[in-house]
């Protein structure tokens, strides 16, 4: 059943008033790719279902980048410190923002209707489409380039392009399975990818330790706004995923407190973050080198050893990219267009192909990523501030889902306080580019705010 066919089956069907009574669904089990734009009715990740797809999906080749990136910026402790509280920052914020999902069950495109209208709602889903489908690209590429060096090793064939292509294809297949794919996917590959990153983690330790001494442990480094930069780098990763969180928390089961929920996002994600940064750190710091690919196989010597690290590398593309990569923009189409999940999700893999990764692989690009990463978080967190002054103090946590499904109805067309109080937070983030998602949060929000409470044109969003 298409977005579409669901929302016009939803609208009018909910309660009125402020608490919103939910709108009649009929709860089955979900097949494979049976997602829509409705609000959730079963439920399909428990809290340890939960924990392990995001420890799954969190593999990010663009944190290798980050920590590739401030090499002669921080020393070792420095950089620990600059992830850990990166790492809590994210599981504050994704409670915040997907407290909504939880709730009512409903996605991104739908939580962002009152802040932005149904129109209007373009704007925040472009902005954090566009990130998603690069990073696709990027770390298709680098997955692609491990299985690609895995079947140079074995057989004798070399064919870079062709490897993407087969990899692109491989991955769009697993998208369209949705949510039930993407389960068991993230929930079976934790545990190997777990195994992967210690054994890697130690393995530059043991091979590159009297660099990493000489170059990290005993430089000086700084905690001034540099460090809190790479706060932000780290964090800026996942900017992207705390404004679409409600993506993924309308799977996970109700009852689960905002505290334990914190908890579990942030330690889902800081195990990943701080292997895949500080292996990106010490192998840069100690070789030069910012290629994921090149740094595995020069740090591994036994040959069976490399075979399995390099299957990893391309397996934890697999594992980010449908949980992170995919789904986004997936929505955004569905929201559009009034896709399928499973045409969409093609689209979406096709898009990748465009994005000129093997461009962003290159040893010098990693500045390049840093900039693009505090780029479209200057963007991604005026959003964010948006959303959670919306849902907290302006709707105080209650919507009614009949008015969110009414195209007709008092959220219609565009909602310019909240596109207004987005490029407010912009234009300050943009000015303070090292700290920009932090730069922004205060500006847009209260921004937001004010032109809810004191612009005409706003009044009639104020419904709810």
């Amino acid at each position: 059943m298409t977005s579409k066919a669901h929302d016009v089956s939803l609208a009018g069907t909910a309660g009125t008033g402020r608490t919103g009574a939910q709108p009649h669904h009929e709860t089955h089990s979900k097949a494979l790719g049976e997602e829509s734009l409705a609000p959730q009715q079963t439920r399909i990740m428990g809290k340890w279902s939960y924990l392990l797809a995001w420890f799954g999906g969190c593999v990010s080749i663009g944190t290798f980048a980050m920590g590739s990136s401030v090499v002669g910026t921080l020393n070792l402790l420095q950089a620990t410190m600059a992830i850990a509280i990166g790492c809590f920052v994210i599981g504050i914020a994704l409670t915040l923002n997907g407290a909504a999902g939880l709730k009512y069950g409903i996605p991104f495109m739908v939580q962002a209707r009152t802040a932005f209208g149904f129109a209007g709602t373009r704007f925040p889903g472009l902005v954090r489409a566009v990130p998603a489908i690069v990073w696709y690209g990027f770390q298709s590429w680098v997955g692609a380039g491990a299985l690609n060096l895995v079947s140079a090793s074995l057989f004798g064939f070399d064919n870079l392009v062709a490897w993407f292509i087969i990899f692109q294809i491989l991955q769009i297949g697993l998208s369209v399975l949705g949510f039930q794919g993407i389960k068991w996917l993230e929930n079976i590959g934790s545990g190997f990818i777990l195994v992967s990153l210690t054994y890697m983690f130690f393995s530059v330790i043991d091979k590159y330790g009297e660099e990493i001494s000489a170059n990290l442990v005993n430089i000086e480094g700084t905690w001034g706004l540099p460090f809190w930069g790479a706060t932000m780098l780290f964090l800026g990763i996942y900017s992207t995923m705390m404004l679409n969180v409600s993506d993924y928390s309308r799977e996970l089961e109700k009852g689960i407190r905002r505290g334990p929920l914190t908890t579990l996002y942030a330690m889902s994600i800081l195990p990943c973050t701080l292997f895949m940064g500080l292996i990106g750190l010490m192998v840069s710091g100690a070789t030069g080198v910012a290629d994921p690919i090149q740094v595995f196989s020069s740090a591994v010597d036994n040959k069976p050893l490399l075979i399995i690290t390099l299957l990893f590398i391309a397996f934890a593309q697999v594992t980010t990219n449908v949980l992170n990569n995919v789904v986004p923009p997936t929505y955004v189409l569905m929201d559009v267009f009034k896709l399928s999940f499973r045409s969409a999700a093609v689209i979406v893999g096709l898009l990748a192909f465009g994005t000129f990764p093997w461009e962003l692989v290159k040893d010098e690009s990693a500045a390049g990523l840093q900039v693009f990463v505090q780029t479209y978080s200057a963007f991604l967190g005026p959003i964010f501030a948006v959303l959670v002054v919306d849902y907290y103090l302006i709707r105080r946590r209650n919507l009614d889902l009949g008015k969110l499904y009414d195209e007709n109805g008092p959220y219609r067309g565009v909602n310019w306080a909240g596109i207004v109080a987005s490029l407010v937070g912009a234009a300050v983030a943009l000015s303070f580019s090292t700290v920009s998602w932090y730069a922004s949060l205060i500006p847009a929000g209260l921004s937001y705010w004010l032109l809810m409470n004191h612009w005409g044109a706003c009044k009639r969003f104020l419904q709810n």
